[in-house]
């Protein structure tokens, strides 16, 4: 008889474990889960890679805005002589809806990077469109900064790069600093 109650103890811390086990797979697997949901600043932008991956991030005050999506808008093409350049995301519930990334007379094969201000031969500028208005911000002489282009291939069409600047919104008296910028992706020409 005590043997018979021995394996029954037995059975029971197997039970006991395997109820042990199981609570801790739980709370493991949701804790994961919580954490994968939440990620914060630059750890929730996509990679820069160089592949045209269709992807688009940046940090607007720390707070990540991506687009992922691969159906942003994005060109390089020659007209009379010049070259135009422009990347246009969009972002759904952040306080600005699309961004305007682009240059003027600026050849990649000949120079890689370009100034973000007033859109002017040789430059550019970056302007956000604000969510529910009709009204942009953009980058002048005074809030301004740059767009590096780390790949460019004219024949497979993949255009990377990245680019950080600032915009102050007069409206609201708020300034804007977009940190991180990253882009890879195909362009039509």
């Amino acid at each position: 008889m005590k043997l018979h109650s021995n394996k029954y103890q037995t059975r029971k811390l197997q039970v006991s474990e395997v109820l042990l086990l199981l609570l801790l797979t739980f709370f493991m697997l949701s804790s994961c889960n919580k954490d994968d949901n939440n990620c914060q600043g630059i750890e929730c932008l996509p990679p820069a890679t160089q592949t045209g991956a269709g992807t688009f991030g940046c940090l607007v005050n720390g707070v990540p805005y991506v687009d992922n999506s691969g159906f942003f808008n994005c060109f390089y093409q020659l007209v009379d002589g010049e070259y135009y350049f422009n990347i246009s995301p969009n972002f759904s519930n952040k306080i600005f809806r699309e961004l305007d990334l682009g240059c003027n007379g600026v050849n990649f094969a000949e120079m890689s990077s370009f100034n973000l201000e007033i859109s002017n031969d040789g430059s550019g500028s970056a302007t956000f469109s604000v969510t529910n208005e009709l009204r942009d911000i953009s980058t002048n002489l005074n809030y301004n900064g740059i767009c590096q282009i780390t790949y460019f291939n004219d024949a497979t069409n993949v255009i990377s790069g990245t680019f950080e600047f600032e915009v102050f919104d007069e409206v609201t008296q708020t300034l804007y600093v977009i940190t991180e910028g990253r882009f890879d992706t195909y362009f039509t020409q």
